[in-house]
């Protein structure tokens, strides 16, 4: 009966064609009001406190850092200081485009406007240069799911939030996973290229070792960025919230003096992050509910019990969550599916033995495939309108078909050797 009740009224919700935090919240409501004794009213307790949350007061902030960079032209300059380095390599500026949405990442945390930011600028210009367009958008679109992993994460910050898991461990842990994904989609362009020079073609012209330290000097102030976010939070000077209110700070700064950014471009960036933010904090707003009504039920351990019970061993279960994972992330977006689904999920996994800071990074990942999935994919729609029509959402999806399949190469290489995860929270913390 309960499970016919929760699947039931959240399809016929969801379908109606109300927001997802409402459907969310108003199953959770349901399953409060009619197996727990009509204690709807604890729904009241709970919004309070997800939004009381010191950590969760954060989010915005690092939203509107997001945004603040997207509108102050320094993705420009910084893919201009990488251009030297890969210019001869064989993959070119694919590359570049991988090396600087992992940069952007760094002080974005968002998965969408990486892809945005860095496509408008790559696109035009490998398109002028006459790079493969399906390659092009291909790399963007994948590389640019490493804004959901490189910390500062807005994945992995709601995912603390609600699991009430330290951030800073998670933030750590990030980095070595998002070095080694965008280590391995290079190694992928370096091997496609070698095989089919056409996609990239090579660049002859020679430049000096002090040309290129020149350009790379450029992109000091987002590299003092990234140590004014992340330096603060790791080593304790700063919370979370602290750490992104310095971070906004710092930003305005840079784009002002170093970038182009205007009174105009910062009130827009105030207006659509504070739009982002209620979407994101209506979706957390409903999964709070619904996470309360299952956990007091006891949903979590009776699931647990029957996964314990089932004989598919932890591994096992995993791999279910997976699949179930990558069959989702095509209808859903990645920061709906993670917060509907952790209720669920993370006592599940934390009860069968992983570690609470591996659970974040993975369900990071597979939330960072579905940014690359049709027909919800978020990156392939932004990229396909950054080509004004000329790929379109079919053939952007072909073309990020082998970064996905890294994503899920990376899921592997993280489940069998899981220090990739825990290595730096673990020397740090």
């Amino acid at each position: 009966m309960f499970w016919t009740t929760l699947v039931s009224v959240l399809v016929a919700s969801a379908s109606s064609g109300i927001a997802l935090g409402a459907a969310l919240g108003f199953t959770g409501l349901i399953l409060l009001h009619f197996f727990n004794y009509g204690s709807a009213y604890l729904a009241v307790d709970t919004i309070w406190g997800i939004f009381n949350s010191f950590t969760l007061s954060a989010v915005p902030m690092f939203i509107l850092l997001g945004e603040i960079l997207l509108r102050s032209g320094i993705s420009e300059r910084a893919y201009a200081a990488f251009t030297p380095i890969f210019a001869r390599v064989p993959g070119g500026l694919l590359h570049s485009n991988v090396a600087v949405c992992t940069l952007f990442g760094a002080v974005s945390g968002s998965s969408l406007s990486t892809a945005a930011a860095i496509g408008s600028v790559a696109y035009p210009e490998l398109s002028k240069r006459g790079y493969n367009k399906e390659a092009v958008v291909g790399s963007l679109a994948g590389a640019g799911t490493l804004g959901l992993l490189i910390p500062p994460s807005l994945s992995l910050l709601i995912f603390g939030a609600l699991t009430e898991t330290s951030i800073g461990r998670l933030f750590a842990a990030g980095i070595v996973p998002g070095v080694m994904v965008s280590a391995l989609f290079m190694l992928y362009i370096f091997l496609r290229s070698v095989n089919n020079p056409s996609i990239a073609p090579r660049d002859n012209t020679a430049y000096s070792l002090g040309f290129i330290v020149h350009g790379m000097l450029r992109v000091w102030p987002i590299l003092l960025l990234i140590l004014a976010i992340m330096g603060s939070i790791m080593f304790g000077v700063a919370t979370p919230t602290e750490a992104a209110g310095v971070g906004v700070a710092v930003a305005i700064v840079i784009s002002f003096i170093w970038g182009d950014l205007t009174l105009k471009g910062l009130g827009e960036s105030v207006y659509r992050s504070a739009l982002m933010f209620a979407s994101i904090g209506f979706i957390v707003l409903g999964a709070a509910i619904l996470s309360q009504s299952v956990s007091i039920l006891g949903v979590p351990q009776a699931i647990l019990e029957a996964a314990i019970d089932s004989g598919l061993g932890k591994y096992g279960i995993f791999l279910l969550i997976v699949l179930i994972y990558v069959m989702f992330g095509c209808v859903f977006d990645g920061l709906s599916l993670m917060v509907m689904t952790l209720p669920i999920v993370f006592p599940l996994l934390t009860g069968l033995g992983f570690d609470p800071i591996w659970v974040g990074v993975m369900i990071t990942i597979l939330i960072e495939i579905g940014q690359v999935t049709p027909p919800v994919g978020l990156n392939l729609s932004v990229l396909t309108a950054i080509t004004n029509g000329e790929i379109s959402l079919g053939r952007t999806a072909i073309a990020t078909i082998p970064y996905w399949g890294i994503l899920l190469l990376a899921i592997g290489i993280i489940t069998l050797v899981p220090s990739v995860v825990l290595i730096l929270p673990n020397a740090i913390f």
